[in-house]
């Protein structure tokens, strides 16, 4: 199944919700719940909560993510918010600023 798109030129407000994949190049505020795989593609832009299964950031990010087994942030991926999954990537040249979360089991919270 191919990947839905928000493509250049397109602006989203409000929540997005759905199960399949989305590949955001245009820009997306809000909110973002997905049971699948989110990825932010240049030029894209995303300022939202976001809760998927996977996310991979190639283009700009801002707010928080939970994400039930991975988050990648490329070379081009710029993150702004706190981060919280079993896996997180960040690749060279990749711009992050917040705090990671790496929990085995997102349902158990950490201590404080």
């Amino acid at each position: 199944m191919e990947a839905a798109r928000v493509g250049p030129g397109i602006t989203v407000k409000g929540d997005l919700v759905g199960e399949g994949d989305i590949v955001v190049e245009g820009r997306v505020e809000g909110r973002v719940e997905l049971d699948s795989h989110l990825t932010i593609a240049q030029p894209g832009a995303v300022r939202a909560t976001v809760s998927v299964r996977a996310l991979t950031v190639l283009a700009a990010l801002e707010g928080d993510v939970v994400a039930r087994e991975r988050i990648e942030i490329g070379a081009t991926g710029t993150v702004q918010g706190d981060l919280r999954a079993p896996i997180v990537v960040l690749a060279d040249g990749a711009v992050y600023r917040g705090r990671i979360d790496m929990d085995v089991d997102l349902g158990t919270e950490l201590p404080r």
